[in-house]
């Protein structure tokens, strides 16, 4: 008589059949296969901010939020950018101003676009509309310096010498923190040293044009020796102020050799001419009569090279006058 096998005897049986089968193993996760397309995404997400942030610090595109720019008119932008800059550079305004218009109704204008609309506003003498594209510059980017410094320009023509002061400050300011390749540190304080003299300021008008003749960028002008001059003479200090128009003489003279036109020469000369007669009348004043007769006769051969009858006459007036003075007539005390 067979036994029945106990519930637990098949219990055991059935789990130890169980257990023989093999068993499908869920295939285990990579964790690269995983990890990988996160970090493609960071890698990518940095090169999308750094190439954003290259293009905000540069100035490349100012683009409304909220507002996808296709290529098309990116494209178009460019285009009409480069061909308003061309324009107005040729001193074409008014086509300038048309071509950058129509950049900046394409949506995807860089700042400089407004920059250069403004300027071309400015040389066509729509103050109003060029204020308008210079404060709209600075409000898409506050630390721009080439605003602030075309805005400078425009407010010394507006004969606003206090806002135009300001601007300059705050075009100083923002060209140390990102030097732009339009500006130069020598003409800032060129232009800050004209502003200061204007405004009367003497001893800051000569500190600016000193750091501007210091600086050693760019090509020195010969106005910023004569500004200089003008700042010592309302200060009585006319040795220094003689030096000078000495120098500025002495730039104008190399820059002449190279000047590429006959009209350049002469306005150089114009100037050397002027600046002569000026220390003329500082040798005068210091007594140096045979500088001051020098400096007369030499603006006088400038005036007869430049066919300038009528300065040539006056000049030789002074001359003669300086060669015989009249005697003094003697005081007559009455008793």
């Amino acid at each position: 008589m067979k036994k029945t096998p106990s519930k637990k005897t098949l219990n055991t049986k059935k789990v130890q059949k169980i257990a023989a089968k093999p068993v499908a193993k869920k295939p285990c996760a990579n964790p690269w296969s995983l990890s990988i397309y996160v970090y493609w995404f960071i890698i990518l997400f940095f090169i999308a901010a750094t190439f954003y942030i290259l293009g905000r610090s540069h100035n490349a595109i100012y683009t409304p939020s909220n507002v996808e720019i296709s290529e098309e008119a990116l494209l178009q932008a460019n285009d009409y950018f480069e061909s308003g800059k061309t324009k107005l550079l040729s001193g074409n305004m008014d086509e300038a101003i048309a071509d950058l218009t129509t950049a900046i109704d394409s949506g995807a204008a860089s700042i400089d676009t407004y920059i250069l609309r403004g300027e071309a506003y400015m040389q066509s003498g729509d103050y109003r509309n060029a204020m308008a594209d210079f404060d709209l510059a600075l409000e898409k980017d506050p630390q721009n310096a080439v605003a602030f410094y075309d805005r400078s320009l425009l407010n010394t023509r507006l004969e606003d010498y206090g806002a135009a002061l300001n601007d300059i400050n705050n075009a100083m300011a923002s060209n140390t923190q990102n030097p732009s390749d339009v500006l130069q540190l020598r003409d800032l304080y060129a232009k800050r040293g004209q502003l200061n003299l204007w405004l009367k300021n003497w001893e800051g008008a000569v500190a600016d044009y000193t750091n501007s003749l210091a600086r050693p960028e760019g090509i020195v002008n010969p106005t910023v020796y004569a500004e200089r001059a003008e700042a010592y003479t309302a200060m009585g200090n006319y040795a220094d102020a003689i030096n000078d128009y000495s120098s500025a003489v002495r730039v104008i003279s190399e820059q002449i050799q190279g000047a590429p036109t006959m009209e350049e020469r002469e306005s150089l000369s114009t100037r050397a001419m002027d600046y002569f007669e000026k220390s003329a009348a500082l040798n005068v004043n210091l007594g140096n009569m045979d500088a001051a007769r020098s400096d007369l006769e030499s603006s006088r051969t400038i005036a007869a090279a430049l066919g300038d009858a009528e300065t040539v006459a006056r000049l030789d007036a002074l001359i003669l006058e300086m060669n015989n003075p009249q005697p003094t007539e003697p005081v007559v005390v009455s008793e």
